[in-house]
Protein backbone atom coordinates (compact mmCIF):
# COMPACT_ATOMS: atom_id res chain seq x y z
CA UNK A 1 0.00 0.00 0.00
CA UNK A 2 1.75 3.29 -1.30
CA UNK A 3 2.05 6.45 1.44
CA UNK A 4 -0.73 8.62 -0.83
CA UNK A 5 -3.43 5.57 -0.66
CA UNK A 6 -2.69 5.44 3.55
CA UNK A 7 -3.13 8.64 4.28
CA UNK A 8 -6.05 8.86 1.95
CA UNK A 9 -7.52 5.72 3.79
CA UNK A 10 -7.01 7.64 7.13
CA UNK A 11 -8.26 11.05 6.34
CA UNK A 12 -11.15 9.33 5.32
CA UNK A 13 -11.31 6.88 8.42
CA UNK A 14 -11.43 10.68 10.12
CA UNK A 15 -14.38 12.48 7.99
CA UNK A 16 -16.63 9.25 8.49
CA UNK A 17 -16.32 9.71 12.31
CA UNK A 18 -17.03 12.79 12.00
CA UNK A 19 -19.75 12.83 9.74
CA UNK A 20 -21.03 9.83 12.23
CA UNK A 21 -20.66 12.03 15.36
CA UNK A 22 -22.51 14.89 13.96
CA UNK A 23 -25.34 13.36 12.30
CA UNK A 24 -25.93 10.95 15.45
CA UNK A 25 -25.89 14.22 17.91
CA UNK A 26 -28.62 15.81 15.39
CA UNK A 27 -30.63 12.91 15.24
CA UNK A 28 -30.89 12.28 18.50
CA UNK A 29 -30.71 16.20 19.61
CA UNK A 30 -33.27 16.19 22.22
CA UNK A 31 -30.95 14.02 24.68
CA UNK A 32 -27.89 15.99 23.10
CA UNK A 33 -28.12 19.28 24.11
CA UNK A 34 -29.41 20.57 27.52
CA UNK A 35 -27.81 20.07 31.01
CA UNK A 36 -29.31 16.35 32.04
CA UNK A 37 -28.04 14.61 28.43
CA UNK A 38 -26.87 11.73 27.03
CA UNK A 39 -24.75 12.42 23.72
CA UNK A 40 -24.72 8.61 22.42
CA UNK A 41 -22.79 10.08 19.82
CA UNK A 42 -19.80 10.34 22.56
CA UNK A 43 -19.48 7.20 22.72
CA UNK A 44 -17.25 7.77 19.78
CA UNK A 45 -14.52 9.17 21.87
CA UNK A 46 -13.43 5.83 23.05
CA UNK A 47 -12.56 5.57 19.13
CA UNK A 48 -9.59 6.45 19.91
CA UNK A 49 -8.16 3.15 21.51
CA UNK A 50 -8.25 1.41 18.27
CA UNK A 51 -7.69 4.40 15.45
CA UNK A 52 -5.60 7.92 15.94
CA UNK A 53 -7.73 8.95 13.12
CA UNK A 54 -10.30 8.67 15.65
CA UNK A 55 -8.73 12.19 17.25
CA UNK A 56 -9.55 14.69 14.76
CA UNK A 57 -12.72 12.65 13.56
CA UNK A 58 -14.70 13.13 16.78
CA UNK A 59 -13.26 16.43 17.44
CA UNK A 60 -14.49 17.93 13.99
CA UNK A 61 -18.04 15.79 14.73
CA UNK A 62 -18.33 17.48 18.19
CA UNK A 63 -17.45 21.16 16.57
CA UNK A 64 -20.46 20.64 13.73
CA UNK A 65 -22.82 18.93 16.33
CA UNK A 66 -22.31 22.15 18.51
CA UNK A 67 -22.40 24.62 15.63
CA UNK A 68 -25.68 22.90 13.78
CA UNK A 69 -27.54 22.09 16.99
CA UNK A 70 -26.97 25.84 17.93
CA UNK A 71 -25.20 26.12 20.69
CA UNK A 72 -23.51 28.91 22.59
CA UNK A 73 -20.82 30.18 21.67
CA UNK A 74 -18.98 28.92 24.61
CA UNK A 75 -20.52 25.80 24.42
CA UNK A 76 -19.03 25.63 20.51
CA UNK A 77 -15.67 26.18 21.88
CA UNK A 78 -15.04 24.19 24.87
CA UNK A 79 -16.89 21.38 24.66
CA UNK A 80 -15.16 20.75 21.45
CA UNK A 81 -12.02 21.56 23.38
CA UNK A 82 -13.30 19.02 26.30
CA UNK A 83 -14.09 16.24 23.35
CA UNK A 84 -10.69 16.70 21.55
CA UNK A 85 -8.66 16.51 25.04
CA UNK A 86 -10.77 13.24 26.03
CA UNK A 87 -9.63 11.86 23.01
CA UNK A 88 -5.74 12.79 23.24
CA UNK A 89 -5.94 11.27 26.66
CA UNK A 90 -8.40 7.83 25.85
CA UNK A 91 -5.29 7.51 23.04
CA UNK A 92 -2.65 7.95 25.54
CA UNK A 93 -4.19 5.54 28.04
CA UNK A 94 -5.15 3.30 25.32
CA UNK A 95 -3.48 0.10 27.27
CA UNK A 96 -5.35 0.85 29.84
CA UNK A 97 -9.50 0.41 28.38
CA UNK A 98 -11.03 1.40 31.94
CA UNK A 99 -9.34 4.51 32.33
CA UNK A 100 -9.21 5.53 29.13
CA UNK A 101 -12.83 5.28 28.79
CA UNK A 102 -13.20 7.45 32.18
CA UNK A 103 -11.42 10.88 29.64
CA UNK A 104 -14.63 11.59 27.86
CA UNK A 105 -16.56 11.25 31.32
CA UNK A 106 -13.98 13.74 33.18
CA UNK A 107 -13.39 16.18 30.54
CA UNK A 108 -17.30 16.35 29.72
CA UNK A 109 -18.31 16.34 33.10
CA UNK A 110 -15.94 19.12 33.98
CA UNK A 111 -16.14 21.58 31.21
CA UNK A 112 -19.09 21.15 29.62
CA UNK A 113 -20.51 21.47 33.28
CA UNK A 114 -18.99 24.56 33.74
CA UNK A 115 -20.12 25.69 30.38
CA UNK A 116 -23.78 24.61 31.21
CA UNK A 117 -23.55 25.98 34.27
CA UNK A 118 -22.17 30.04 33.35
CA UNK A 119 -24.00 30.09 30.65
CA UNK A 120 -27.47 27.91 31.01
CA UNK A 121 -28.00 28.07 34.73
CA UNK A 122 -30.01 30.60 36.34
CA UNK A 123 -27.46 30.01 39.69
CA UNK A 124 -30.39 27.12 40.62
CA UNK A 125 -28.80 23.77 40.06
CA UNK A 126 -25.38 24.14 41.21
CA UNK A 127 -22.21 24.13 39.64
CA UNK A 128 -20.84 20.35 41.02
CA UNK A 129 -24.58 19.14 40.09
CA UNK A 130 -24.49 20.60 36.74
CA UNK A 131 -21.11 18.33 36.28
CA UNK A 132 -22.44 15.34 37.47
CA UNK A 133 -25.36 15.48 35.41
CA UNK A 134 -23.43 15.36 32.38
CA UNK A 135 -20.93 13.26 33.92
CA UNK A 136 -23.72 10.78 34.15
CA UNK A 137 -24.71 11.15 30.78
CA UNK A 138 -21.16 10.92 30.00
CA UNK A 139 -20.91 8.00 31.76
CA UNK A 140 -23.97 6.10 29.87
CA UNK A 141 -22.40 6.79 26.32
CA UNK A 142 -19.16 5.96 27.12
CA UNK A 143 -19.18 3.04 29.22
CA UNK A 144 -22.12 1.25 28.08
CA UNK A 145 -22.61 2.21 24.62
CA UNK A 146 -18.84 3.30 24.00
CA UNK A 147 -17.66 -0.18 25.52
CA UNK A 148 -20.09 -2.41 22.94
CA UNK A 149 -18.87 -0.65 19.89
CA UNK A 150 -15.27 -0.77 20.88
CA UNK A 151 -16.14 -4.65 21.42
CA UNK A 152 -18.01 -5.00 18.18
CA UNK A 153 -15.03 -3.09 15.89
CA UNK A 154 -12.57 -5.60 17.77
CA UNK A 155 -14.11 -8.01 16.10
CA UNK A 156 -13.99 -6.74 12.28
CA UNK A 157 -11.64 -6.97 9.83
CA UNK A 158 -10.97 -3.35 9.61
CA UNK A 159 -9.31 -3.79 13.03
CA UNK A 160 -7.91 -6.96 12.84
CA UNK A 161 -6.03 -6.01 9.81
Amino acid sequence: MSPASLNTKKLTLAAMIAAIYTVLTLVLAPISYSAVQVRLSEALTLLPVLFPEAIPGVTIGCLLANILGGSTLPDIIFGTLATFLAAVCTYALRKKYWLAASMPVIFNGVIVGAVIYFTASDGSFPLPLCMLSVAVGESIACYLAGTLLIQVLKRTPLVKS
